[in-house]
């Protein structure tokens, strides 16, 4: 009798979702939606290989959605995919294409929705307008994706991954391209961007927006028509990036533009049109970053103050550091500036006389840009010579009165 009892309580529990299924879902009109709706919370659909056509798939359960042999979901340029609408989903292992268009709706591959817990890894996302969209979602996961699109210019694209109103997200491992922003963030906090390659998008490798206490480490920004944006934030922490080759007459590295209380730290800043442009900045750390081969290593606007530039190296930048006033309000102390030409009569690796970064050209050019035709030529050469003898020109403020003799090792 027991055993009976024993039986039906383990029926009974089956049939009401205790025990996770495994269903298999192979390529037909509607099967993904068919196999949703007949799931329970807790199983996990194995998408077969193959092309399936399906939109608009609302996953409102906990469910496991993983991919054998990389099965494509393609959205035929009208529609987006997957809209999860639940806590702790899993989507791995499927490629999402061909996301279509929307003057009202952002569509996306994926769209998470006031959701917790989801995690998105291992997906390839191809030519969708959105990749990953996250909006009022929390302790989310996109990890190891590759992010790809074809978008043309800013108007018509939209960001790889885009996040808002978020928080506690971690974005990981990730290869993003071809997008208007390759990341972007907008009210997010205490997150984290790491290991991500964000290269070839039409405005930001990475873009924040009002998102305060976040931290991106160890990511390369490369060829984006700006590297990466922090606007209107606070608490950022960036620390072991690669900033390489952001070019363009708008282009930076990393723009900062009304911030506060962050730390630049241990990163690589390498030939792009200005490596750090700062405006309206207040109390920033920047220490032990390399800036070599750019055209401008640092731009620090008259707006900014409070920030400390400390143990950096400035290695082959046509100008290491400009601005467009003269009071400075910030501090340069014990950096290595390739073009110091001063002494070291006490032999302790710090020069005896100060280094005064600002060259008079990038003040002239500052104010007027089209004199950069003269640069490198002898009138350049023969005002620099006079700056040095009697200055006139150049901020005397701003200084690094401790400058290093030898390139740092950071």
């Amino acid at each position: 009798m027991k055993q009976v009892l024993l039986l039906h309580a383990l029926l009974l529990y089956a049939a009401t979702g205790g025990f996770a299924a495994i269903i298999k879902v192979h390529a037909a009109a509607n099967s993904i939606h068919q196999a949703i709706e007949q799931a329970h919370s807790g199983d996990t659909l194995l998408l077969q290989q193959g092309f399936y056509r399906e939109h608009d798939i609302l996953v409102s359960k906990k469910l496991t959605i993983t991919g054998q042999g990389l099965p494509v979901i393609d959205g035929e340029n009208k529609y987006q995919v997957f809209i999860i609408a639940a806590d702790s989903v899993l989507i791995q292992g499927l490629q999402i294409q061909h996301i279509g268009k929307g003057s009202v709706i952002d569509m996306a591959g994926i769209k998470i929705i006031n959701a917790k817990c989801v995690t998105i890894r291992n997906n390839r996302f191809i030519n969708n307008t959105y990749g990953v969209y996250l909006q009022n979602s929390n302790r989310c996961y996109i990890v190891n994706n590759t992010i790809h699109s074809d978008t043309k210019g800013e108007i018509n694209g939209g960001n790889g991954i885009h996040a808002w109103k978020c928080e506690g997200l971690g974005i990981k491992g990730n290869s993003i391209s071809g997008h208007r922003d390759g990341i972007y963030f907008e009210f997010v906090t205490h997150s984290y961007i790491a290991d991500n390659t964000s290269f070839e998008n039409a405005r930001y490798g990475l873009h924040f927006m009002f998102s305060h206490n976040d931290r991106y480490a160890q990511n390369t920004f490369m060829d984006n028509g700006a590297g990466v944006a922090v606007m209107y934030s606070r608490g950022v922490v960036m620390y072991d990036n690669a900033f390489n080759h952001n070019w363009g007459d708008a282009s930076y590295g990393l723009l900062l533009k009304e911030i506060t209380d962050s730390k630049i730290e241990h990163n690589r800043f390498i030939k792009n049109t200005v490596g750090i442009h700062m405006e309206s900045t207040t109390r920033v750390d920047v220490r032990h970053n390399l800036f070599s081969e750019n055209g401008w290593g640092v731009r620090v606007q008259a707006s900014c103050s409070g920030s400390n530039f400390v143990e950096n190296n400035f290695i082959g930048n046509s100008f290491d550091v400009t601005t467009n006033g003269t009071m400075m309000l910030n501090v340069f102390n014990h950096n290595y500036w390739d073009k110091y030409d001063g002494y070291d009569l006490d032999k302790n690796n710090v020069g005896d006389v100060s280094y005064y970064p600002v060259s008079v050209y990038s003040v002239i050019t500052e104010k007027i840009p089209p004199a950069m035709i003269l640069y490198h030529s002898l009138l350049t050469n023969i005002m620099e010579q006079v700056e040095k003898v009697m200055p006139s020109i150049i901020p005397d403020m701003l200084k690094d009165d401790q400058p290093m003799m030898k390139k740092l090792k950071l």
